[in-house]
């Protein structure tokens, strides 16, 4: 049951090429019509003459000889210039297109977004916010994105935003980011990258100004001190091994092969996707990811009752 739940929302969750939110990917939809169409219509055309030549000159009693037709000039002339004219339109509105996809300018991105196995994370260059599986973009300002990964080839790509671009091992890449309208936007890995690609997603959320201003100016903040069993939440991410793969602003350490969680409660879903983030899902996770994201990095610690719900409550704190 749980696995026929994980797949109705992938489907609910998917998106498309074909509502594009961006003018790349609004160029990258027209030219796959445009080229859809060309192709439909030579499918058609090859089809209609290969019926109609089963059709018409099909073998009948009596016929020993099929007649031969070779060396037609004209005919090798027109199907050599009909491909060569098709190519030439495809290639003018392939150029066309091309520059949507300009590259980095001088200085800094603004993002860098880092591919591990199996989760996103993502820097905010110019404030220092860090984050994972989720970015926050503000409507109609593009954005400059620098990428990485620490393993293995990975594939971002934001369908309804922008183009597919890989993120290469010691080899940064770039890609723009923009979005005309307020909306969240399915991303996703495009390149096998073992065991969970399939749940190497993210989300990009694009915000007016004002409201990705608010959230930037949230995320720039410490969490509040917690109390009472939140308390002790955070003296057992202190000294269980949690803080050697996490971050939490304000606490010691800055390890990086988990997500940061400073602000881990302000996210919709964990796992990269895989759940949605509430309290009972969460402590699920914390028992056994192994069931939840099989393959996960993240090993079961055995953790007791007692333990998960006091680190349940410390991390519903962080905002």
């Amino acid at each position: 049951m749980r696995c026929l739940a994980l797949v109705r929302f992938g489907l609910r969750t998917a998106a498309s090429i074909f509502h594009p939110a961006s003018p790349e990917a609004r160029a990258i939809a027209q030219l796959f019509l445009v080229t859809l169409g060309i192709c439909g219509a030579i499918f058609a055309v090859v089809a209609g003459l290969a019926v109609y030549n089963l059709v018409r000159f099909r073998w009948r009693p009596g016929d020993f000889t099929v007649r031969q037709v070779h060396g037609n000039i004209r005919w090798e002339i027109a199907w050599t210039i009909i491909p060569a004219l098709i190519l030439t339109v495809l290639f003018v509105l392939t150029v066309h297109a091309m520059p949507l996809a300009d590259p980095p300018l001088p200085g800094s991105p603004d993002l860098e977004v880092i591919g591990h196995q199996w989760w996103w994370e993502i820097r905010y260059v110019g404030s220092g916010i860090v984050t994972a599986n989720e970015i926050h973009i503000p409507v109609g300002r593009p954005i400059s994105v620098r990428l990485d990964t620490t393993d293995v080839l990975h594939e971002f790509w934001v369908p309804q935003l922008t183009r597919k671009m890989t993120a290469v091992p010691a080899a940064g890449n770039h890609v723009w980011l923009e979005a005309e309208h307020a909306g969240v936007f399915e991303g996703l890995c495009s390149e096998f990258c073992g065991t969970q690609h399939a749940w190497m997603r993210f989300q990009v959320i694009a915000e007016s100004p004002e409201k990705y201003a608010q959230w930037e100016q949230r995320q720039r903040q410490e969490p509040a001190a917690p109390r009472g069993e939140a308390a002790q939440g955070r003296e057992l991410f202190r000294t269980l091994t949690c803080i050697n793969c996490h971050t939490v602003s304000g606490l010691p350490g800055g390890a990086s092969a988990g997500p940061d969680l400073t602000h881990l409660a302000s996210r919709s879903f964990l796992g990269a996707r895989v759940i949605p983030n509430t309290a009972e899902n969460l402590g699920l996770w914390l028992r056994n990811p192994q069931a939840i994201k099989p393959g996960v990095k993240m090993p079961n610690f055995q953790l007791t009752g007692r333990q998960v719900d006091a680190l349940v409550a410390y991390f519903e704190g962080l905002k």
